[in-house]
């Protein structure tokens, strides 16, 4: 049977390494703590578990910390994951499986990675990331921000996912390194200006993230994926300047990367909708519903956009425009995707009572 090290970079997870380790530590064969500067309990509980924990002065480069944490590794394989990261019983399950039968010819394994979820605890928005690595490839990690690996070789994916819980962040910490690596005079690389796009939008400096995000979209060597969040992301800072025109069109240069996105649909949808233009709405909710869910790569699937959420949004536009048969149809539609679910429930009852109303004059 393959062997596996767990590497892992912390810092005052206090509140999350505990649960993480738990969910880990009978199926991998060594874990390997570098701890970046805790001050609170996060290494008493990582002693819980190994005795492999290393201290690493923070040097505002995670690369740099991953790769320390990889140098440490003894195993055939070296899995990573973050502290709000949790393996699921039933993904517990599959791992086993896969250990037993991991070959050393493998060079990558991919796995799903989870993130947010709704009531009933299903994932909201899935993407795959490499999990394991083999450890003879010398996999590097590149990027101080929203780090990467120069993965290659033999890869397969897996049906094993990672669930993100993430209880606390650092609302600032990557934006400050990007600041640091631009008063340093470091050249943003395309996915480098993604990304600090995306921590000034999370930051609220609207018109910062504009800039950063169009200057982004003017490039062409960036990821696919990034391109379409790039759309999307703008879109919603155009919004909150009110300025429908350019939120519009921003979505509009989604289809400049790839073929139309059911997210970005549903993002000109509303925008039509909100403006009570439901005939425009409804093209775009209907067009959502056309499409092909992709399969699941580096590039994160909302997984209510591709059937749930546009039949949800053609009920209320047909209710809107007094097509109340029709709604029901769209709502029944929707409950194919979620048939528990109490919102679409209550539609449907409102609207049988409408149409039974209707029907008694």
């Amino acid at each position: 049977m393959t062997t596996i090290s767990l590497c892992m970079i912390v810092k005052d997870e206090e509140h999350t390494l505990g649960r993480c380790l738990d969910s880990v530590s009978d199926i991998v064969d060594e874990i390997i703590i570098v701890d970046t500067g805790s001050k609170d309990n996060t290494k008493d509980i990582a002693r819980k578990y190994t005795d492999k924990i290393y201290d690493f002065e923070w040097i505002d480069d995670f690369s740099a910390a991953r790769n320390f944490s990889f140098s440490k590794a003894t195993m055939d394989f070296i899995m990573w994951l973050d502290a709000d990261d949790v393996l699921l019983e039933e993904d517990r399950i599959k791992f086993k499986s896969l250990k037993k039968i991991l070959s050393t010819e493998i060079d990558v394994v991919m796995m799903k990675y989870n993130i947010g979820s709704d009531d009933k605890g299903v994932a909201v928005s899935t993407f795959y990331r490499e999990r394991l690595l083999k450890r003879s490839r010398n996999f590097a990690w590149f990027d101080p921000v929203h780090e990467y690996t120069n993965f290659s070789g033999r890869i397969i994916n897996s049906d094993i996912a990672v669930t993100h819980k993430k209880i606390h962040s650092s609302a600032d910490r990557n934006l400050k390194i990007f600041e640091k690596m631009i008063s340093e005079g470091r050249e943003l690389n395309d996915r480098n200006l993604f990304y600090y796009a995306r921590e000034l939008y999370i930051n609220k400096r609207i018109d910062d993230a504009i800039f950063y995000y169009n200057k982004f979209l003017d490039t062409e060597g960036g990821l696919l994926s990034n391109y379409i969040d790039a759309s999307i992301d703008l879109s919603k800072c155009y919004l909150a300047k009110d300025d429908k025109k350019n939120s519009i069109r921003s979505l509009l240069r989604s289809f400049e990367h790839d073929t139309p996105r059911a997210e970005v649909c549903c993002q000109l949808g509303y925008l039509y909708k909100n403006a009570n233009d439901y005939i425009r709405a409804m093209s775009w909710f209907e067009l959502a519903t056309k499409l092909k869910k992709p399969d699941i790569s580096w590039g994160s699937v909302i997984h209510d956009c591709w059937g749930y959420i546009p039949y949800m949004e053609l009920c209320s536009c047909s209710y809107k425009l007094g097509k109340v048969k029709e709604a029901l149809e769209y709502v029944n539609k929707a409950l194919e995707y979620k048939p528990e679910d109490e919102t679409a429930l209550n539609n449907k009852r409102f609207i049988e009572g409408v149409i039974q109303n209707i029907k008694q004059g």
